[in-house]
């Protein structure tokens, strides 16, 4: 029963994090990068922090070291991840997007060899880390004649968005939190939604309130808020304890998956053989940097 939980848990996360990529296309219609990123984490950051007062024993953060995790988190987990992975998606589709944020595992690998000097990449390593960027050069797909384009372009602002995401796991380690991560994750939320609020007034972003949304829109914030955020958010650190990082962390080839499918189905998004290749390379480079932790889990498996 625990190993099916476990499974299905993990599905469900896929599943959360999967469908956030479509539900911010259908967000992006009428909201701006900035303001669709605020209004998704007042969602997240209201659900999480209700659940932290409701169940958790301490639910603020105590001392300089969680403090400071959580605006490292705030700055680069909520708010330069989440704005560039908008304006990346206002210029490809949902499942290149989930693709080349697939690259975050390996990227998390790379930093924390450079930045905490934990564990090594040896040359195989580092054939991996070349392999899943050039798979996400097979998703970016760019000619001579275009390296501007609106793909490239969206691939490029999606990668800094992974690459923020990698870095500032890594970071947040450094400081070394001494508090539980579910109350850390949901004020790291809130002061995100506070920064990106800030910021779309200032870039001059419409602020248009959420009473004046559509239908569809409204629906896709509650997913973005509910699912892709406060639940997918809680899911994951509840597998964190049980399973271990490198386990959860394959849910990162589960998510474009399900993102690719859902576009497909709700969009109508075409899906090119370069796509399928370079998320299959993206895959070949991680089981390379990860290939003693894919040995340790065929010969002792959490699930």
């Amino acid at each position: 029963m625990s190993s099916l939980r476990n499974a299905a848990l993990f599905l469900a996360l896929g599943i959360c994090w999967g469908g956030s990529f479509p539900a911010i296309e259908i967000a992006l219609v009428e909201l701006r990068p900035l303001l669709l990123g605020a209004y998704r984490f007042d969602v997240g950051a209201l659900v999480a922090l209700a659940y932290v007062f409701w169940r958790a024993d301490d639910p603020y953060p105590r001392g300089r070291s969680d403090w400071g995790a959580v605006a490292v988190a705030a700055l680069l987990f909520v708010v330069a991840n989440i704005a560039f992975l908008a304006y990346g998606q206002r210029y490809t589709t949902g499942g290149v997007a989930a693709i080349v944020y697939s690259l975050n595992p390996i990227l998390t690998t790379f930093f924390t060899v450079w930045l905490l000097g934990e564990g090594s990449l040896d040359f195989r390593g580092y054939v991996g880390v070349v392999l899943g960027v050039v798979g996400v050069g097979l998703v970016a797909q760019p000619s001579p004649s275009d390296l501007a384009g609106d793909t490239t372009i969206g691939v490029a602002l999606v990668f800094v968005a992974a690459v923020a995401v990698s870095f500032g796991s890594v970071a947040t380690r450094w400081l070394d939190p001494q508090s539980d991560a579910l109350p850390r994750t949901a004020w790291e939320m809130g002061f995100g939604a506070i920064v990106l609020h800030v910021l779309s007034v200032a870039a001059g972003e419409p602020q248009p309130l959420p009473t004046a949304l559509s239908a569809e829109v409204l629906g896709s914030l509650l997913f973005l808020g509910v699912f892709g955020s406060a639940v997918g958010f809680g899911i994951y650190f509840g597998l964190l304890d049980l399973l271990g990082p490198f386990e959860i962390n394959l849910v990162s080839y589960v998510v474009p998956v399900v993102a690719t499918v859902a576009g497909v189905v709700i969009l109508s998004e075409p899906v090119t053989p370069l796509t399928v290749g370079g998320f299959l390379v993206v895959v070949a480079g991680f089981a390379l940097v990860k290939r003693e932790a894919i040995r340790r889990a065929v010969d002792g498996s959490s699930w």
